[in-house]
């Protein structure tokens, strides 16, 4: 007894009739931005990583 396709569409009708449509793409257009800022704060926090381990095995050497 899961979630059906009409309970859905009703939640869904009912956020665009509260909201708006301009409202709802806005918040996902910041969602968007948000989850890309995260990816390239991961990518450049591990960049550093890769440079001082070639660092510290020239120092070994």
């Amino acid at each position: 007894m899961g979630i059906s396709f009409w309970q859905i569409l009703i939640v869904v009708a009912l956020l665009v009739i509260l909201f708006g449509r301009g409202k709802i793409s806005e918040l996902m257009g910041d969602v968007a931005k948000g989850v890309k800022s995260f990816k390239k704060g991961i990518n450049d926090d591990d960049e550093p990583n890769s440079i001082n381990k070639s660092e510290d095995n020239s120092k070994k050497e």
